[in-house]
């Protein structure tokens, strides 16, 4: 299970259905986007290269990188080996990352050494001592970043295990306990998640600013044992991407541009089968930038179904993850 809680991943036989066909209500309580597109929308346009168009009004959540430690097992020479990774991952070297894992076959382990002596991870670290294990989620990118902590620990003087868990309601606990003393997280999801276990009824602590973001998630791993080191700049969260050739045949950077050039019925979107009622999907594509597709077609989620249409021409745009290997420039 991927980690993002705002938009659970499905999978569906393809299919193309008219927004009319989506109207009943989501889990989320929202209806479904009107069927009315006005003007005639910007069909599919076949192509190999995937770009993601920028979020400029910031509907999705701050999803960045952190890590999440264990309070009893931390200490400022843990805190800043972890801080000197999270000072050197952004978004396009975490694509790259994630490149060489699901593209380029390599191992989680092989990727994240390369990583640490590109960017000169090792050098100047505090020494710290004592046993240290990080957890990591099970699936690929999380396995890389906590090779990644793991290695960079263990340069730091830590003797350290990595272990991969399983999904956040088996690490989270276990984190909490001790039995995993760092884990990398997403500080947007991780928010959502802590707040659920301290108070079901507050209010959503995530936001589309960092700094409110982790200003929460400090406060709410407070209550549960947890601390945190520096929030990288790699984001993984939903978004929305194109074909390199269909954002230059309609001029298309950003998804205010999508929703000013390409609102009509020849625009199919693509993602999976709830996009259409959930807040950080399509519903808020209309929300916040009033945007009508003409069509939505039922995939998955940021998966092979979307990218396959998207490059085989049958939908114009469609949900992604932020940083899909797919994504990688070249």
């Amino acid at each position: 299970m991927r980690r993002h809680l705002l938009l659970m991943a499905t999978s569906a036989t393809a299919a193309i259905v008219t927004l009319a066909g989506c109207g009943s209500a989501g889990s989320s309580g929202t209806q479904a986007p009107p069927s009315s597109a006005a003007g005639a929308g910007c069909a599919p346009v076949a192509g190999n290269g995937l770009v993601v168009l920028t979020d400029d009004k910031n509907l999705q959540n701050t999803d960045n990188v952190i890590p999440a430690i264990n309070k009893k097992a931390s200490s400022p020479q843990l805190i800043a080996a972890l801080d000197k990774v999270s000072a050197a991952l952004d978004t396009t070297k975490l694509i790259a990352l994630n490149k060489a894992v699901d593209i380029d076959r390599k191992s989680s382990k092989a990727a994240a050494t390369e990583f640490i002596t590109t960017n000169n991870l090792t050098a100047g670290l505090a020494k710290g001592s004592g046993n240290i294990t990080v957890g990591a989620a099970n699936f690929s990118e999380s396995a890389t970043l906590g090779e990644i902590y793991g290695q960079v620990l263990t340069a730091a003087g830590f003797q350290v295990k990595v272990q991969q868990i399983g999904n956040r309601e088996l690490y989270e606990p276990a984190l909490e306990k001790g039995s995993l003393s760092v884990v990398p997280e997403y500080a947007a999801t991780l928010a959502t998640f802590l707040q659920g276990k301290v108070d079901k009824n507050g209010k959503d602590p995530s936001s589309s600013d960092l700094t409110t973001t982790v200003t929460n998630l400090q406060a709410l791993g407070d209550k549960v044992g947890l601390v945190f080191g520096q929030a990288s700049q790699a984001q993984d969260q939903n978004a929305f991407a194109v074909t390199t050739a269909f954002a230059d045949k309609y001029g298309v950077k950003t998804l205010s541009d999508l929703a000013a050039k390409c609102s009509g019925a020849a625009t199919v979107l693509g993602g999976p089968a709830e996009c259409p009622q959930r807040p950080k999907c399509q519903q808020g594509l209309v929300d916040v930038y009033k945007f009508q597709a003409g069509k939505f077609a039922t995939l998955d989620a940021g998966g092979p179904l979307t990218k396959t249409a998207l490059k085989q021409g049958t939908i114009s745009v469609g949900l992604v993850f932020s940083s899909d290997g797919a994504l990688a420039a070249g």
